[in-house]
């Protein structure tokens, strides 16, 4: 059994154990993943589909934060793109939600879009609004995907 006590990972090791554990997820449906070196493009690995539908994934991980986000050119909001959203909760295994990226296309009080100097899409996740995230949850998008 793997240790559930995540505040004791360095941020980088957390984000390493994130990527992992989505690939893996994805595996576990079926889905081929291809990796690469090098992530400069926003893409964390790329995933096909048992149908044969090529998805880029961004990974994003959260621990003891309420936000995390993704610069805007780093990914396009269409639906061959996917943010793999891990939450990491001390004494649990990981809850892991899909996200098609084209949920930005109409921001919400979850899904939100800030155009500062670096313009972000982003997730504001909190106690009062987790339950928006439930649809997409990892088993729900697999169900139908």
């Amino acid at each position: 059994m793997p240790n559930l006590n995540w505040s004791e990972l360095k941020p980088l090791q957390l984000g390493r154990y994130a990527e992992y554990y989505a690939k893996m997820e994805f595996t576990s449906y079926g889905y081929e993943v291809y990796t690469s070196e090098v992530d400069d493009h926003g893409v964390d690995f790329i995933a096909k589909s048992p149908a044969g539908q090529f998805l880029e994934v961004q990974v994003k991980a959260m621990r003891n934060k309420n936000y995390v986000s993704i610069h805007k050119n780093k990914i396009k909001l269409d639906d061959a793109h996917l943010v793999c959203y891990i939450v990491f909760n001390n004494g649990s295994f990981p809850d892991v939600y899909i996200i098609p990226a084209t949920v930005w296309t109409e921001p919400n009080g979850v899904f939100v879009s800030y155009d500062y100097k670096n313009p972000e899409w982003g997730i504001n996740y909190s106690l009062k609004n987790a339950h928006l995230l439930n649809p997409y949850k990892a088993e729900n998008y697999f169900s139908v995907h």
